[in-house]
C-alpha cells in the first residue's frame, strides 16, 4: 500500500482529494454520519466495480442503491439524467443524502450534474478510475451534460465533496487510454508546472504507463494540484480558471465532429497544437516550445493533426463553443512555458493559417476505445 496524501481545494464546497491505493474504505468516514441513502453511479463497463461499491456502502450501514448507465459519451445526455432522478425520487433522498460516481470523466460529468440538480444540490463523492478522470474530470465542480449542438452547454459549477484518486483502478485501464488521459497533464505541465513535462521526457514510456509507477503518481499528483490552486482563485471561470481550456476550443470540435468517437484526450491533444501554432503567429511564444509540446505528444503515442479537410466544419462547431463571445472566438494561448493568455481572435484567416500547420491529408483514426 502507498503513502496516502490530502489536498484540500476552496470554493464555494471545500473538496477532500485522497491519494493512493485501496481507499475504498474511506467512503464512510468522507460520507458522514447524517447520510443515511447513497446512490453510486457507474457506466455498464463498470458494473461489477459498482457493485462492490454498492455492497461495502450497504455493509457500513448505508440504504445504498444503483443506476448504471451508459458508457461513456453516451451517458452525458438528459434522458440518462432523468433516469437518476427518478431513481433519486423513488427511494427518497433528502438533502443530507450523497451520490457516489464510478468511472471515467463522462460518469462524473453526469453524476456531478445529477447531483448539483436534485433538490438544487446534494454532495457526491467522485471515484475516478481513469487518468484523465484523476486528472481533470473528477475535481474542479465542473458538471454538465451535451446536447444535439454541442458538448458541454448544459450544466452548473457544484464541487464533489471528495475525490479518492485510487491508483489501483488503472490496473485494468488500456495504454492508449492510459496516455489520452495524460494529455490533460501535459496541459498543466505548459500552463503552469513544468516538472510535469521534465517527468514525462526522462521516464521511458512503459514505466509511465504502469498504474503503480511512482512517476505516474507524480505527474496525476502534481497535475491535480494544478487544477486545484487556479480552481480555487476562481472557482466559476470568471477570467482565471479559463487558462484550463488550452486545447480545448478546437479538441470540443474535433470531438463533435468525430460524434464523440474520438476521445477527449486524443483531442485536446492536437488542440494543444494548434493553440500553440496560434500562439506563434499572435503571442511571443518561442517556436522550440511547439517542437517540445509535439515531442511529448508524439512520445506518448498521441495525435498531433487533424484532416485539413474539415476546418470549415470545425470553425462552424467552435462558434457554438461557450467561450466564444458573440461571432469571436476566445482560445487559451501561450506567452511562454508557464504563461497562458485569453486571447480573443477575429481573423480567420490567422486561424486557417495556424489550423494548416496540422492538417493532415489522410484521415484520421482515434486511438481505441473512448473513455468510460
Amino acid at each position: 500500500m502507498t503513502e496516502r496524501t490530502t489536498l484540500e481545494i476552496t470554493g464555494d464546497t471545500p473538496t477532500t482529494v485522497v491519494f493512493g491505493t485501496g481507499l475504498l474504505g474511506e467512503l464512510p468516514a468522507l460520507l458522514g454520519g447524517r447520510t443515511r441513502r447513497v446512490l453510486v453511479i457507474h457506466p455498464r463497463a463498470l458494473r461489477s466495480t459498482g457493485e462492490v461499491v454498492r455492497e461495502e456502502l450497504a455493509e457500513a450501514g448505508y440504504e445504498a442503491v444503483s443506476a448504471e448507465i451508459p458508457d461513456a459519451e453516451e451517458a452525458k445526455h438528459l434522458q440518462v439524467a432523468g433516469f437518476c432522478w427518478q431513481i433519486l425520487g423513488q427511494a427518497d433522498f433528502t438533502r443530507t443524502d450523497a451520490i457516489v460516481n464510478v468511472g471515467g470523466g463522462s460518469v462524473t460529468d453526469l453524476g456531478g450534474f445529477v447531483a448539483a440538480t436534485w433538490l438544487r444540490g446534494i454532495r457526491y463523492i467522485n471515484i475516478p478510475t481513469t487518468v484523465l478522470g484523476m486528472i481533470d474530470a473528477a475535481v474542479g465542480g465542473k458538471t454538465a451534460i451535451n446536447t444535439a449542438e454541442g458538448k458541454n452547454l448544459v450544466g452548473a459549477f457544484h464541487s464533489p465533496s471528495a475525490v479518492l484518486v485510487d491508483t489501483d483502478t488503472l490496473a485494468t485501464l488500456p495504454d492508449n487510454e492510459l496516455f489520452t488521459g495524460l494529455a490533460e497533464a501535459v496541459k498543466c505541465g505548459f500552463i503552469a508546472d513544468p516538472v510535469i513535462l521534465d517527468l514525462l521526457e526522462e521516464h521511458p514510456r512503459e514505466e509511465v504507463a504502469r498504474h503503480d509507477s511512482a512517476v505516474l503518481r507524480e505527474v496525476i499528483e502534481r497535475s491535480v494540484r494544478v487544477k486545484a490552486d487556479i480552481v480555487s482563485q476562481d472557482f466559476r471561470e470568471a477570467g482565471g480558471r479559463e487558462v484550463l481550456n488550452f486545447g480545448h476550443t478546437l479538441a470540443h470540435a474535433i470531438e463533435r465532429n468525430e460524434r464523440y468517437q474520438w476521445r477527449h484526450g486524443a483531442a485536446v491533444s492536437v488542440g494543444m497544437v494548434f493553440a500553440a501554432e496560434l500562439s506563434t503567429m499572435l503571442r511571443s511564444l518561442d517556436p522550440a516550445v511547439v517542437d517540445r509540446l509535439r515531442a511529448i505528444l508524439q512520445k506518448l503515442g498521441l495525435p498531433v493533426g487533424y484532416r485539413g479537410d474539415r476546418w470549415p466544419q470545425l470553425l462552424e462547431t467552435m462558434r457554438r463553443d461557450k467561450k466564444a463571445r458573440g461571432t469571436i472566438l476566445r482560445f487559451v494561448l501561450l506567452d511562454d512555458m508557464g504563461a497562458p493568455v485569453v486571447t480573443e481572435v477575429p481573423d480567420d484567416g490567422i486561424l486557417f493559417a495556424a489550423y494548416q500547420e496540422i492538417g493532415e491529408q489522410s484521415p484520421t483514426t482515434r486511438l481505441g476505445p473512448i473513455s468510460l
